[in-house]
Order: structure tokens, then C-alpha cells, then sequence
């Protein structure tokens, strides 16, 4: 193995787990051994809620403008650590080192918003009558957790640890067992940046600890990022042990294309939105629908496709169980009568035959009813599906159980406008492939793909990492009484 045994945070220190199931680690790229993952269980989440309720009591009374101090420093530690991070992150999860260098640089600029938190919970205060005074103000809930998923080790982490613990939480986070190195590194950094011990804890495994968190009475609140099948269970579980949740799933997105979209910039776009981390992200393009003729651009995204070669601007799939099931995505939908235009089946990259690629694959004449014009596939694919109108197109797109994101494609700013008001998806680009919103913008779906009240980023998740207290004063006797008082 390249790294030593997969350790717990628990309390400011590196924990040794002990445990009959042990998971092997291997990257994606090239099949390597990276290390073994012993999965944790109840007995360590305890001692991860006892240390992060202990943590609690000094980092809660901290004052706000202190506690960001610490992701001032962590910030400047991003920065310092960008190609070791970015690396660890490829090394891992598959992605090209480009696209992990941006998953931290996103990284970075989550820290920065969290930074700004001083200025945006300074509270409100009004005389509400002569001499009665009213004043709120945000205060922590205490201990919390995040559950987070493999396809970006860095990224989706640092969605929730800036904010939750600038505001005063204390954290335990649960990283996908997929993709258990990079949190380790991110410990390490906050402990540099000067993060009292016990406010961030890791505790790693499988189902068994994050049934775990939704059941623990010393927990308040769960994040969860995953697939939506899960994010249910998890929302469900949680809720029903009266936590706070809020739980992001799966995403189906669709870009519409009209006839009198720019090609090449549509072009380039799609197939970058399809194909970046190897469509392993909730935002990818999965579903294109072309509104009449659009045959001059979908030529134009073959060829955008045919220049991503896997192993060098492609990164793998993370394991040989989502690279098969993604082929049989492909090859259900060509047994149905739909056309594959670049088939990226059966792909072995030199010097790396054990890694897990699938190359970038369009395919084109698919219906809605198809699963592959359904379903989450989580692959660098895209499925084209015909339509003759906007309304017909629009239909398709809301007809998915899911609600991430949407795209229109088109130099015509009313039909832009009519698609955004439309369509049923909660982050909407216009000509843009992958519509994440930056901050201080929330990031967080509709429908199938979040349960809960409120984003998971952005201003929005201050009410979630927080309660709000109001105070009512009065000092002056010569105020009287009134039905306020």
C-alpha cells in the first residue's frame, strides 16, 4: 500500500479504528494500491460526539471575528498546499490534475465566503416601542455532521466545514469510504490553521456510521450529498430522530438547444459540462434536448467529444463497477434503437490497463422513456432527444423526478427568459453547460434532488447551521405598561 492505514480525527488526533471489515483502496488512474480503510462503528462516532460536545462549550462562546481568524489561515494553507491537495484528489478519485486543481481553488473560495460571516450575522435591533428594545441574534446548534461523497474529496467537504464551524458548530464529517485521503490532509490543515481539537473530527466507514449519525441524540443537524435513493433514507432517518437535515440527491439535467444557438460555443460547452470529472457530478449534462434542427451542432459536439482522450484531458470513473454499469447504460439504449455517435466503450489506456475509463460518448435518437434519458448515469455521456417546440422540450425536462439544474442554449432572449421562468430545476444557465452559482450565490436543487429546507452554500446555509435568538429588553420604568409588556 502507497499510504499507511485509514485513521479516525477524533479530538485533535489521529485514532487508529479497530474493526473486522476492512476496505481495500485502489486509484482509479492505473489500479494502484493506495491504502485500506477499516470501517468504523458506533463506539467511534461516540467518541467522536463526546469530543466535538467537550470542543463545543469553548468554540461556541468564541466570538464570530475570532473564529474566522482560523479560516483567514486555513485559506492562506489552500493556497500553500494547491498542487499537493490537487494530486492527493486525482490520486484518489480519478479526475484530471486540472480539474482538481479547480475543485480547490472552489476550495478556496468557500473559505473566503465563510471569512465574510461576521458581516453577514451582525443581527438586527429596533426600538419596537418607547424605551422596549428588540434584538436577534444567530446562535450555533452545537455538535453536527456531514456525509459527503466520493466525486469531489475536497470540494463538498469544505461546502459545509467553513460555515458550520465559523458559526460556532463543532463538526464530525463521515467522507465516502471511496475516497478516504484528502480529508485526512484537510484535518491537518485546519489543526495548522489553528482549529481547537475536537470542533473537527472524521470518522470513517459505511452505512453502519451514517445510520449511526441519524440515530446519535448528540447530534443536531446532518448534510448529506449523494444519491438521491440515499439522501431519502438518510432525510427520513434523521427527521424521524427529530435532527435538523437537509440532503441533496441525484440530478438528471437538461440542456435545451435551439436552432439559433451559438455552435461553437454551445458545442464546446455541452461537452464540457458532459464530460469534466468524467460526468461524476450532479451538475453534468446528461440529457440534451435539440428543438428542430440542430444537426449542425450536434456534429460540432462529436467532434468536441472526439478530442478528449481518456488518461490524458479524461479522467477515469472511480471503480470497475461504475464503469460497467455505465456501459450497459450505453448498450441498453443501442439495443432500443438509439444511435451511438461516439461510442467511448471498451477503453484501455496505455500503461494504465487497470485504471477505470470510459471515453467521452454521445448518443443521439433516444426517447424519455429510455433509462438513460431517466436515470442518473454518473459517466462522461450525453443522450440526445428530439423535440419540435420549446413547450415540447420544456415537457421533457419537467417531467424528471429530479431538479438540479437546467440549461437553454439560444441567442433569442425571449425564449431564454420563457425557459427560465419554465423549467423546474433549481439553478438555471443560459448558455452556460454547468450552472453552479458562485458565491456568496447558494448552491441547491429542486425536487428529487434536495429534501430540506434551504441551500447547502451561500448565505443560505446560515439559517441551517444556526437558530436565531430574539431578546426583548427594557430598562427604563418611566416607559409604563403595554400590551408588550
Amino acid at each position: 500500500m502507497k499510504y499507511e492505514r485509514i485513521k479516525n480525527f477524533i479530538g485533535g488526533n489521529f485514532t487508529p479504528i479497530v474493526s473486522d471489515k476492512l476496505l481495500a483502496i485502489h486509484s482509479p488512474i492505473d489500479g494502484m494500491p493506495l491504502t485500506e480503510l477499516p470501517c468504523s462503528g458506533k463506539y467511534d462516532l461516540d467518541k467522536a460526539v463526546s469530543a466535538a460536545r467537550a470542543a463545543f462549550l469553548g468554540w461556541s462562546k468564541t466570538p464570530v471575528k475570532e473564529r474566522v481568524q482560523v479560516f483567514f489561515r486555513y485559506k492562506f494553507l489552500l493556497e500553500k498546499h494547491l498542487q499537493e491537495l490537487a494530486a492527493l484528489g486525482s490520486e484518489e478519485n480519478g479526475k484530471t490534475i486540472g480539474e482538481s486543481i479547480a475543485e480547490i481553488e472552489k476550495c478556496i473560495e468557500l473559505t473566503e465566503f465563510a471569512c465574510s460571516l461576521p458581516q453577514l450575522i451582525t443581527g438586527e435591533v429596533l426600538e419596537v416601542s418607547k424605551g422596549v428594545e428588540c434584538r436577534t441574534e444567530y446562535v450555533p446548534l452545537g455538535v453536527v455532521a456531514s456525509i459527503v461523497p466520493f466525486n469531489f474529496p475536497t470540494m463538498v467537504p469544505n461546502w459545509t466545514i467553513p460555515n458550520a464551524i465559523a458559526l460556532g458548530n463543532c463538526m464530525i464529517i463521515k467522507p465516502s469510504e471511496k475516497v478516504p485521503l484528502s480529508i485526512g490532509r484537510i484535518a491537518e490543515l485546519l489543526k495548522e490553521a489553528g482549529l481547537p481539537d475536537g470542533v473537527f473530527n472524521i470518522v470513517h466507514g459505511d452505512a453502519e456510521v451514517v445510520n449511526a449519525i441519524c440515530d446519535h441524540p448528540g447530534i443536531e443537524a446532518v448534510s448529506f450529498v449523494g444519491s438521491t435513493a440515499v439522501a431519502k433514507a438518510v432525510y427520513r432517518r434523521a427527521t424521524q430522530n427529530l435532527k435538523r437535515c437537509l440532503a441533496l440527491g441525484g440530478a438528471k439535467n437538461h440542456l435545451i438547444v435551439l436552432p439559433d444557438a451559438v455552435p461553437d460555443m454551445t458545442a464546446q460547452n455541452i461537452t464540457a459540462s458532459m464530460s469534466g470529472c468524467a460526468g461524476q457530478r450532479c451538475m453534468a449534462a446528461s440529457a440534451m434536448v435539440g428543438v428542430g434542427a440542430i444537426d449542425h451542432i450536434i456534429d460540432k459536439i462529436c467532434a468536441e467529444a472526439r478530442k478528449l482522450i481518456p488518461g490524458e484531458n479524461l479522467g477515469a470513473v472511480i471503480n470497475k463497477a461504475s464503469q460497467e454499469r455505465i456501459e450497459r447504460y450505453i448498450t441498453e439504449a443501442e439495443q432500443q434503437g438509439a444511435k451511438v455517435l461516439v461510442d467511448g466503450r471498451r477503453v484501455a489506456v496505455t500503461g494504465k490497463e487497470d485504471g477505470t475509463y470510459i471515453g467521452a460518448t454521445v448518443i443521439d435518437f433516444v426517447t424519455p422513456d429510455m433509462a438513460v434519458a431517466k436515470e442518473e448515469i454518473f459517466g462522461p455521456v450525453i443522450c440526445i432527444i428530439r423535440a419540435n417546440t420549446l413547450d415540447e422540450a420544456l415537457a421533457i425536462e419537467n417531467a424528471n423526478p429530479y431538479g438540479n439544474a437546467a440549461s437553454v442554449f439560444t441567442q433569442n432572449g425571449g425564449a431564454a427568459r420563457y425557459v427560465m421562468e419554465k423549467a423546474s430545476a433549481g439553478m438555471i444557465g443560459v448558455n452556460i453547460g454547468v450552472p453552479v452559482p458562485r458565491e456568496p450565490f447558494s448552491f441547491g436543487g429542486w425536487n428529487e434532488s434536495k429534501f430540506g429546507v434551504g441551500d447547502i452554500t451561500g448565505k443560505s446555509s446560515i439559517a441551517f447551521w444556526t437558530k436565531l435568538k430574539k431578546s426583548t429588553t427594557k430598562w427604563n420604568a418611566e416607559a409604563g405598561v403595554n400590551w408588550m409588556s
